[in-house]
């Protein structure tokens, strides 16, 4: 049996991890704001839900709590933001409201490694535990991103992966960041893999395809450690 903690559950990728990932008789616990439709599932797999704010200073208290003596197996930061119309063409930089420069930051990374630290000691309770910390392309060099603020924080969730895994490496807890290109995330879980191909004629990524990439490096022994995989699309020339 695994526990899965999912941090940025309720939509899109987050919701596929909590669809795909688990398998019946595993439990997950998916980290929102919103209560997330998936928790009315019924195929076996026990699944809960947090709620939480990851934009605000107690969360990582909130969850730790609500979590507290329970062993955590596999533990995913999902959570994102971007600058307001950050992906149009019209964005402006110039025009990027200093708040909501401070809000990414936070939400991206402070409470990334606010989270990893209150729930050392769960993870410390598994045998083989995994953190799966998602990045972005954007995060990678030679990326042509010119949201300033969303580049900053996903390069620094590599540079916190990098550290976390140091520091973990006593305890024998793995630390993968992954980095994907633009995904089909609008498309649920449930309708498959080619409902997205068909939709965005392979210029997105089905959330399916990370679903699988997570469940691999999950399943792995604690004698290997995946550091970082980037996955661009395949349109992509990164």
């Amino acid at each position: 049996m695994m526990n899965y903690v999912i941090l940025g559950a309720s939509k899109g990728l987050g919701d596929a991890f909590v669809k795909g990932l688990p398998e019946q008789g595993d439990h997950v616990w998916g980290v929102s704001r919103s209560l997330p439709a998936n928790l009315s599932l019924n195929d076996g797999v026990n699944r809960h839900w947090i709620k939480s704010d990851l934009s605000l200073n107690n969360s990582s208290n909130r969850i730790s709590d609500a979590l507290k003596g329970t062993r955590i197996d596999v533990l995913i930061y999902n959570a994102g933001i971007w600058e307001k119309e950050g992906f149009e063409d019209h964005y402006d930089f110039e025009k990027d409201n200093p708040q909501d420069i401070a809000n990414i930051m936070f939400v991206n990374t402070t409470s990334m490694i606010l989270c990893a630290q209150k729930l050392l000691p769960n993870l410390k309770q598994s045998n083989n535990a995994k953190i799966i910390l998602i990045g972005s392309v954007d995060g990678v060099d030679h990326n042509s991103s010119k949201q300033v603020t969303y580049v900053a924080s996903k390069f620094g969730v590599r540079g916190i992966s990098n550290a976390l895994r140091e520091n973990l490496r006593q305890y024998e807890i793995g630390v993968t960041c992954i980095n994907p290109g633009n995904i089909a995330a609008t498309i649920p879980y449930e309708e498959g893999v080619e409902k997205a191909l068909t939709t965005y004629k392979g210029t997105k990524i089905p959330v399916q395809d990370i679903v699988s990439l997570v469940k691999t490096i999950a399943n792995l022994s604690k004698a290997a450690c995946v550091k970082e995989v980037t996955m661009p699309e395949m349109v992509n020339t990164l």
